[in-house]
Order: C-alpha cells, then sequence, then structure tokens
C-alpha cells in the first residue's frame, strides 16, 4: 500500500510560494505543486486565473463568516474536495463543464451524507474498535 505513496513524482509535494494581491493587498502562499496544479484547474474551469480564483474563494468565505485563520488550509481541502467530489461523480471531470453551474445544494447535501456514513465506517473498520 505504502508503494502507491512513496513511489508518487516527488514534483507533487514540493512547495511552491506563488504572491498574488486580495484586496490591494501583497500576500503570498506557500503549497505543494500538486495544489497549485490543481487550483489551476478548477480556475480554468470558470474561466479565471489561479490569482482570481483565490480572492474570489477569500472573500466568499470571508462573506460566510469563515474563520480564515489558516487560508492555505482551506486551499488545500478545496482542492482534496473537488478530486473526492469527482470520484464521487458528483462532478464531471470535463474541463469546459463550469463549476458555477453545478447544483450547490444538492451536491453538499449527499457530501455530508458520504461523510457521515464513510466515518461510521471507519470507525467501525478500525483496529481499535475490534479491540473491544
Amino acid at each position: 500500500m505504502c508503494q502507491l505513496f512513496i513511489n508518487a513524482d516527488s514534483d507533487l509535494w514540493k512547495s511552491q510560494t506563488k504572491s498574488l494581491r486580495i484586496d490591494g493587498v501583497s500576500t503570498s502562499i506557500r503549497i505543494e505543486n500538486f495544489f497549485w496544479t490543481t487550483l489551476e484547474e478548477i480556475a480554468t474551469r470558470d474561466r479565471m486565473t489561479v490569482n482570481q480564483l483565490i480572492t474570489k474563494l477569500y472573500f466568499e468565505s470571508m462573506d460566510a463568516d469563515h474563520d480564515l485563520g489558516n487560508f492555505t488550509s482551506f486551499l488545500r481541502v478545496c482542492c482534496a474536495r473537488y478530486h473526492a467530489l469527482m470520484a464521487a461523480g458528483e462532478l464531471s471531470p470535463a474541463l469546459n463543464e463550469e463549476l458555477c453551474n453545478v447544483p450547490s445544494a444538492a451536491i453538499l447535501e449527499r457530501e455530508s451524507a458520504r461523510w457521515t456514513e464513510r466515518g461510521k465506517l471507519v470507525k467501525a473498520a478500525s483496529p481499535r474498535s475490534r479491540m473491544h
């Protein structure tokens, strides 16, 4: 199992820092190449640059009153969820299908149900639960 992860292209986990402006303020974000590539893909789908996507996510997160104390972690989770939603069949992998047009509320409801069920399955299958 570990070979699946150990033998992956090491460029995927190399970090890269990019500078951008959000609301006129210069900032930089340092994340792994895997996430930069994923952000590029997400941005491309909605005809934006990565900087435009990050700025949009930042402002929409602020509007939703999210704690942005670790915005970089938020971006990583966005990328992981993007891939998980594609794996679950909720999002098409077609780069010409815009994400701004997906039925977000229905997808979020199904995602929540999957996470709840998955948590129960993981808990039941964990070595600790079998010991009791």
